[in-house]
């Protein structure tokens, strides 16, 4: 051990200076340092025990409990490292007899239980994860890859000490769904329109899922909830209204914009369809320049097959050759040139106020049962099952951009991660980053 060199200062003085210089440099509570060792891999171990009043605790509820064996002796836990240096912890690892829960490892003051850890090191790796990839940390802190996901998941449920407390106040939600993984992993969020905040996600999808939801709120809860903005999923509508039956339910201006563009892009690829038909087939020309006199070569197939982002885009946002290539269109396909027009006149829809917005839907309604074009003519049907919510959104000005913003976030989080092994690891990661949780700065802990 170092001591402190200091005039009139007396050996034991010196020695209760020193713990407490090391116990600050731990920054852990509740902890009296013993000894510290330097070894020959440069690592620093310090050997401590819990304050009396921190001793033969439940590791699981942290009561006292009497002491029942010594378990597995003495263990190591990381700790911040000091300088470049990797620090550890070192202390008696027994086992405590809790009324409730039985023989258990005695809790310690300075890391959760079950965790090599320590309550620093764990929050200073769940604040990095939150900024770089777990490839970054495990390298970075000198970690498995592996306990980057767990790590997350106990940080998490430490600092949401009630998740009850995000369904108080829920008056507008938004739900969607997400894929996570590929083969058809979805998980189910819902998001407080107020704040802009997760308060709920969950693997998987349908009404199962859902009712999980409206399953964890009181009878009070579920009758604040006004509004509810949502695609137009079917098991979305009947657990609203089975659980929600007040709810005003509001259907997502992208979703129904993203109806029209789906039709849009049927009608595009059916034509293109009829146009390779049609094409005249070129006669077998030989090597060298065409002659006067040959016709062109007829380009009508490949201008409507490259022809998707042009049809999709907004007016406003057109490129000079995307613009040439509407004009095209227009004048050699009236039926694709028509579906272009019904999926704008449908999108202008949503910029208008209520009166404005009813009166353009009706207008739409009634060109798309006439047009000839039978995507349209159903989505028109389509349109007129979900007319009330359509409505609703124009009149509450409800979208679910926010919840859009908030799975491209979630798969932000996955693609930085490089993936999770774990679901519940994943989840951990989501309410952190999307949720009201907040993990301080390592300094700020």
């Amino acid at each position: 051990m170092i001591f402190l060199l200091r005039k009139n200062l007396t050996l034991k003085r010196c020695r209760m200076l020193n713990k407490k210089v090391l116990n600050f440099l731990l920054n852990v509570k509740h902890t009296v340092v013993d000894d510290v060792k330097i070894f020959d891999d440069d690592s620093i171990v310090f050997y401590v025990h819990p304050t009396k009043g921190e001793q033969c605790r439940c590791g699981i509820c942290g009561r006292k409990a009497p002491y029942y064996d010594a378990g597995r002796g003495f263990r190591l836990w990381r700790a911040t490292d000091i300088g470049l240096r990797k620090a550890e912890i070192c202390a008696e690892s027994y086992r405590v007899n809790c009324p409730e829960h039985g023989v258990v490892t005695a809790a310690v003051p300075w890391a959760r239980h079950n965790s090599r850890y320590t309550l620093g090191f764990e929050h200073t790796i769940a604040w990095l994860a939150l900024n770089c990839s777990k490839a970054a940390v495990s390298q970075f802190m000198r970690i498995s890859w592996n306990s980057v996901g767990p790590v997350i998941s106990r940080v998490r449920a430490d600092l949401d000490i009630c998740p009850e407390k995000r369904f108080d106040g829920l008056e507008k939600i938004g739900i969607d769904e997400t894929s996570y993984r590929k083969g058809h992993k979805y998980m189910t969020v819902v998001v407080n329109h107020d704040t802009g905040r997760v308060v709920w996600v969950a693997p998987g999808h349908g009404r199962e899922t859902l009712a999980k939801f409206f399953e964890l709120l009181s009878e009070e809860q579920r009758a604040a909830i006004r509004l509810v903005s949502a695609d137009g999923a079917k098991w979305i509508a009947s657990c609203v209204e089975e659980f929600c039956p007040n709810a005003v339910r509001c259907i997502d201006p992208f979703h129904v914009v993203e109806w029209a563009n789906q039709a849009l892009s049927q009608v595009r690829i059916g034509s293109w369809h009829d146009a390779r038909k049609n094409a005249v087939p070129e006669p077998r020309r030989r090597p060298g320049r065409p002659p006067k006199g040959t016709p062109p070569k007829d380009n009508a197939a490949s201008e409507i097959k490259h022809s998707k982002y042009a049809l999709g885009k907004n007016p406003e946002n057109l490129t000079a050759s995307q613009q040439a290539k509407l004009e095209l269109i227009a004048k050699t396909d009236n039926r694709l040139w028509r579906a272009y027009k019904l999926k704008e006149e449908l999108r202008i829809v949503f910029r208008l106020d209520e009166d404005a917005g009813r009166k353009q839907l009706d207008h739409w309604i009634k060109w798309a049962q006439h047009c000839r074009i039978p995507v349209f003519v159903e989505l028109q049907r389509k349109i007129r099952r979900h007319y009330e919510a359509i409505m609703a959104t124009l009149e509450n000005g409800l979208s679910n951009a926010r919840i859009e913003a908030i799975n491209n976030k979630i798969k932000l989080s996955i693609r930085m991660a490089y993936g999770f092994r774990n679901i519940g690891n994943m989840i951990g990661m989501i309410m952190l980053r999307c949720s009201e949780l907040t993990v301080p700065l390592p300094w700020a802990w």
